[in-house]
C-alpha cells in the first residue's frame, strides 16, 4: 500500500532537533517506509539528521509518502504530529 499527501509544517521552529526526533519516533512504531520530500530534497523518516537536513521550515509544504503494510496508520499519525504543532507550546 502507498500513500502520498502533502502537508503545511505550521510549528513555529519549523523541523528541528526535537520534531525531527519526534516524527523518527513515531514512524518507526508503523511497518512502513515513510519518505519526506522538499523541493530537491528528500529524507528518511528514520533519520533525523536527514530530516533535519531539509532545512523545512514553518509555513513550507512537505510531501511525505508511505509504504507498506501500516502505510496508512503511519500517514494519519505523521499528519497528526504535524498539525498539532509537534506537540509544541507556542
Amino acid at each position: 500500500m502507498r500513500c502520498e499527501k502533502t502537508l503545511t509544517i505550521v510549528n513555529k521552529l519549523g523541523l528541528h532537533a526535537r520534531a525531527a526526533t519526534q516524527l523518527v519516533q513515531l514512524a518507526n512504531q508503523f511497518d512502513a517506509q515513510v519518505t519526506l520530500i522538499k523541493g530537491d530534497k528528500e529524507a528518511d523518516a528514520s533519520s533525523v539528521l536527514g530530516l533535519m537536513m531539509m532545512e523545512s521550515h514553518q509555513g513550507e509544504q512537505v510531501t511525505v509518502i508511505s509504504e507498506g503494510e501500516d502505510a496508512e496508520q503511519a500517514m494519519d499519525a505523521i499528519e497528526s504530529l504535524f498539525v498539532g504543532k509537534f506537540n509544541e507550546e507556542e
